[in-house]
């Protein structure tokens, strides 16, 4: 039986007749919902407070301040705002992340039962992991998008399954919208359009319809680019899409600055050749060995964050900050003066970025550090006014069970992750190379695309951490598992094609021979 297949459940049944009359169905929404239930009101007692870190308070300053963009993409701070008008408590904001992504995740398991016949072992791995993971609730815990753009993510990845074998306008009415919420949420999601499009192609269905599943998101996704880059514009007097790409770009550039010989001349801004006296003197006050030591194993990108780095010094000789608004508005000045500078770099060194960027990063998105997530509110009791005020706390104090205890807890997920993409990577040659003519199915290239994209945004375009590696842990979860019940399907295939040739041919001739 091929489990690529779409499964007979699907071409018989309604997807929710097929949920509500499978006795084995109706057992795993059950146990799904409970434990998720259960799993958040014990987690609750020992997490009372929301975990905060320096994202979540700009996060709330922007939402509370109705801001139409902020140094992050909007999408979070409006989700943000558009909550507190209706409640205040931290408490129904952290269940409302989770719950999204424990329904996200119930859509995605049963979407999976729903078209491809698994095994029951790779069933019951999927629902533990999914739902008996406290991964995705350490996520919903934190005053950060993660868990917002996971549960929609997931959504999003589920329904490109839909539509690779129910293409209709529905469902790219749906897929379209969650393109856009995810775009809006998390920058994350750039290389998304590209895996929607791959599954668009792949789809059996006319040049014309085609056209209009690929057109259709970006009848929200252009205004909305367009709408960004004119508030930026009117903030900070530049249009740029983003507030942080230019500090992101200058980032990786200076990552490689200290293995070339740049030549100043390259530089075509005022701005960007200050920028590149500031990284020259830099440099030459350390030893260039070490330092590319440390920074393969600092966590997280060490030139925005530290404050001796270049983008730092250049931050603080040009700009004041007097608010968090002002912030917010001199941080954008700052990335359209830093773009320039980061360009300039990376497009005239492209082999020594591959070299001293993205082969370090590799490490990193192989065992991805767990950062902020490992330690609770940085180890502190203490929170900022601002998120005081927007969760109406009497008093700025949190308590918690443990502040490290999240570290140990989540400690093995990296090593999982890595061993999880060493399985995926295993089976598909494995698969590849013991079937010469093997047929490489849709959902299989949409897998696989969406994976490999992932590898490549993590590698080419920023630092990574283990928050950022959720859906696609799922994904390459799922497929793993999926590429391995169909060589155990193929296997179990050529066992009964041997005993059927053995029944055929060779017992009847021993008959002969021993009736002789």
């Amino acid at each position: 039986m091929n489990i690529f297949a779409i499964s007979s459940s699907a071409d018989k049944l309604s997807y929710k007749a097929f949920i509500l009359k499978s006795a084995s169905n109706q057992g795993y929404l059950f146990w799904g919902l409970v434990l998720s239930f259960v799993s958040l009101l014990l987690f609750k007692y020992l997490y009372p407070f929301p975990d905060f870190f320096s994202d979540s308070y700009n996060y709330i300053f922007t939402a509370s301040s109705h801001l139409n963009i902020g140094i992050w993409p909007i999408g979070y701070s409006k989700f943000l705002s558009i909550l507190h008008s209706i409640t205040s408590s931290d408490t129904v904001l952290v269940a409302f992340q989770f719950f999204l992504i424990q329904f996200a995740s119930l859509h995605f398991l049963f979407t999976i039962f729903y078209f491809f016949n698994t095994s029951i072992l790779t069933r019951r791995m999927l629902f533990i992991f999914l739902f008996v993971n406290p991964f995705s609730l350490y996520l919903s815990n934190t005053v950060n998008s993660d868990a917002l753009f996971a549960g929609l993510s997931i959504l999003w990845f589920t329904h490109l399954m839909w539509i690779s074998n129910r293409p209709n306008t529905f469902h790219y009415t749906i897929l379209s919208s969650l393109l856009f919420l995810c775009f809006a949420v998390r920058n994350n999601a750039y290389y998304y359009p590209i895996v929607y499009i791959i599954t668009i192609l792949l789809t059996k269905q006319s040049i014309p319809k085609k056209t209009f599943g690929i057109l259709l998101p970006f009848l929200l996704l252009v205004p909305y680019v367009l709408l960004t880059r004119h508030a930026a514009k009117k903030m900070t007097g530049t249009a740029q899409y983003s507030l942080f790409t230019g500090w992101q770009l200058a980032n990786n550039a200076l990552y490689i600055y200290g293995h070339l010989q740049v030549d100043s001349s390259s530089f075509k801004t005022p701005e960007a050749k200050e920028l590149n006296k500031l990284s020259a003197d830099f440099f030459q006050h350390i030893n260039i060995a070490k330092f590319q030591s440390y920074l393969n194993d600092y966590t997280g990108n060490f030139f925005i964050r530290e404050t001796r780095s270049p983008l730092k010094q250049y931050w603080y000789s040009h700009y004041k900050e007097e608010t968090e608004l002002s912030e917010i508005i001199t941080w954008g000045q700052a990335s359209s003066k830093f773009s320039p500078f980061g360009q300039a770099v990376i497009l005239h060194h492209p082999i020594a970025y591959i070299q001293y960027f993205v082969y370090p990063n590799l490490p990193r998105y192989l065992i991805p550090p767990l950062s902020h997530i490992g330690l609770y509110n940085y180890g502190g009791n203490v929170i900022g006014p601002i998120a005081q005020s927007w969760f109406n706390y009497p008093t700025n104090q949190i308590r918690v069970v443990s502040h490290h205890l999240q570290g140990r807890i989540l400690s093995p997920y990296p090593w999982l992750f890595f061993l999880l993409n060493l399985l995926y990577l295993g089976c598909l040659i494995t698969y590849l190379s013991k079937n010469k003519k093997a047929r490489i199915y849709r959902i299989q290239i949409i897998g696989f695309s969406f994976i490999s994209l992932n590898l490549a945004f993590s590698l080419l375009a920023t630092t990574n951490i283990l928050r950022y590696q959720f859906v696609p842990m799922s994904v390459i979860l799922t497929f793993t598992l999926i590429q391995i019940d169909m060589m155990a399907t193929k296997y179990q295939k050529s066992r009964q094609n041997v005993t059927q040739l053995r029944k055929k041919y060779i017992e009847p001739v021993g008959q002969v021979a021993f009736q002789k």
